[in-house]
């Protein structure tokens, strides 16, 4: 997925770079010759990227026509999906309005390829539009919508004119394409947290509610209070639209789950935990660290014959920031270790993050698992400071 959207991106910007020479070397009226002109070309295509990296939309269309325009130097632009009209800038707007059925303004055309329309005939008096060029926008094999360009002048319209239009059309096309894996990425990174849930639910909550129950009679205040933990662990794990939070808001909730845990193993855990504060404000998927630890609780402290340490550790890393969290444990094979993070193993937990991080950060993040028989675990987590678009909730 990451291969394909990088890809898809380096096809994004050298198309902006084409579109802007091929502009260029068109003998076009409205385009001024020199550097000035390959800058204004480049500029327009390059500010599609915000609105259409969004999709396909009357939203992001109606930016998309203004940078269009500018781009192919058409009198107007029309952007459509398959049938409707999402957006129109330039002469005829104020009666060529989104919503209105693509074939008012232009036949849509049939195939793959651009296609002239040399004689336009709108039934509104006074239109001044009298020829189209349309090209189609496509996802894969399916033709998603049309960029129509329009010209006051009628009939013959030049080869440039076309191929001009066309490649602009593939360079929409790209981008809306990049969209739809974006938004793959983010169904995937959300089906995969409802898969971690649903590990979660049964093991941690019979437990946890062991621990409690165990406490009821003999010390009934910290029975409360164990049962107040539980309740804000779980109201945290299970939130709806809560895919990213800040590493402090993750750890504050890891320390409720091992809050739970000593009440099971009393002191068979210790628990260190040492995390640099200036990487807190890192924001990191949710539920990213507490299966970690509650690998290394289940793998390390239930299979040790007596104390069992646990440690939770930050460090700043400049522009990164490295967790690590250590058992000391019974340890496991360096093919159990990578089946594991690879989610051939029993549990899913830690290939679960490890693609969580992938999808959001990039494939430089992400996991690492050291261990050997005896040994104990270790297993490090690697997520940036910061990036774009990704914001605690």
């Amino acid at each position: 997925m990451d291969v394909a959207l990088g890809v898809l991106l380096g096809m994004v910007l050298a198309a902006s770079l084409w579109a802007g020479w091929r502009l260029l070397a068109a003998p076009r009226r409205v385009i001024d010759p020199g550097s000035v002109a390959m800058q204004s070309a480049v500029h327009a295509a390059i500010s599609l990227l915000p609105h259409l990296r969004q999709g396909l939309g009357r939203d992001t269309a109606g930016p998309a026509a203004v940078q269009l325009r500018l781009l192919t130097g058409a009198d107007t632009i029309a952007v459509a999906d398959a049938e409707t009209l999402l957006a129109c800038d330039g002469a005829g707007s104020d009666h060529h309005r989104p919503g209105d059925p693509l074939r008012s303004l232009a036949e849509p055309g049939r195939g793959d390829g651009v296609q002239v329309q040399r004689r336009l005939a709108c039934p509104v008096e006074g239109c001044p539009l009298r020829s189209a060029i349309i090209a189609p926008l496509r996802i894969g094999d399916a033709r998603v919508g049309s960029v129509v360009a329009l010209y006051e002048q009628p009939g013959r319209v030049r080869v440039e004119d076309s191929r001009v239009v066309g490649e602009a059309a593939a360079l929409v096309s790209a981008m809306i394409e990049l969209s739809e894996l974006d938004a793959q990425c983010e169904r995937l990174a959300v089906a995969e947290l409802r898969a971690l849930r649903a590990q979660i639910s049964p093991h941690f909550i019979y437990n946890a509610l062991t621990a409690v129950a165990s406490f009821i009679h003999s010390r009934p205040e910290e029975a409360r209070e164990l049962l107040t933990e539980f309740s804000d662990f779980i109201r945290y794990a299970f939130a709806r639209q809560r895919p990213y939070v800040t590493l402090a808001d993750e750890l504050q909730y890891v320390e409720k789950y091992l809050r739970l845990e000593q009440a099971r193993f009393g002191d068979r855990l210790d628990v260190r935990v040492s995390v640099a504060p200036e990487v807190l404000t890192a924001v990191v998927p949710v539920l990213s660290m507490q299966p970690l630890v509650e690998n290394a609780v289940r793998h390390g402290v239930e299979s040790a014959p007596g104390r069992c340490r646990v440690e939770i550790l930050g460090a700043d890393l400049d522009t990164d920031v490295e967790l690590t969290v250590k058992d000391g444990g019974a340890g496991m094979t360096a093919e159990d270790a990578a089946d594991a993070l690879a989610g051939r193993g029993a549990g899913i937990g830690l290939a679960n993050v490890h693609a969580r991080l992938q999808s959001t950060f990039g494939p430089e993040y992400g996991l690492e698992v050291e261990s050997a028989p005896g040994e104990g675990t270790v297993v490090r987590m690697l997520v940036p400071k910061f990036r774009a678009g990704v914001r605690a909730a």
